[in-house]
């Protein structure tokens, strides 16, 4: 059963998050913040999605907002130079980072 760690994880990582994000799928807002550059963010790909790892990631691109991907979760294909998309797997593990 798959679904069943994704679905705590998820859970989990909302509680986590509340205070600056609208839940793991949602975004996290910068209070500055321009485009987006994913080049110096690789080094978080392995860590454990947190809000704390969030706002890392969006210090170190310089991007505005912050976007959580899920596992297997259909995600609008539409490019916005100022967000940094961040996917993780079931176990919360940060998978990739990118701009967009």
């Amino acid at each position: 059963m798959r679904v069943l760690p994704a679905i705590i994880a998820t859970t989990l990582l909302s509680a986590c998050m509340a205070p600056a994000t609208d839940g793991p799928q949602g975004t996290v807002q910068a209070v500055t913040g321009g485009e987006c550059d994913a080049g110096n963010a690789q080094p978080f790909i392995g860590r454990e999605a947190d809000i704390r790892l969030g706002e890392d990631i969006l210090k170190t691109t310089g991007a505005k907002t912050l976007r959580w991907i899920p596992p297997n979760s259909a995600v609008t294909m539409d490019y916005r130079a100022n967000r940094v998309s961040v996917s993780y797997d079931e176990a919360a593990i940060v998978t990739t980072v990118v701009c967009g």
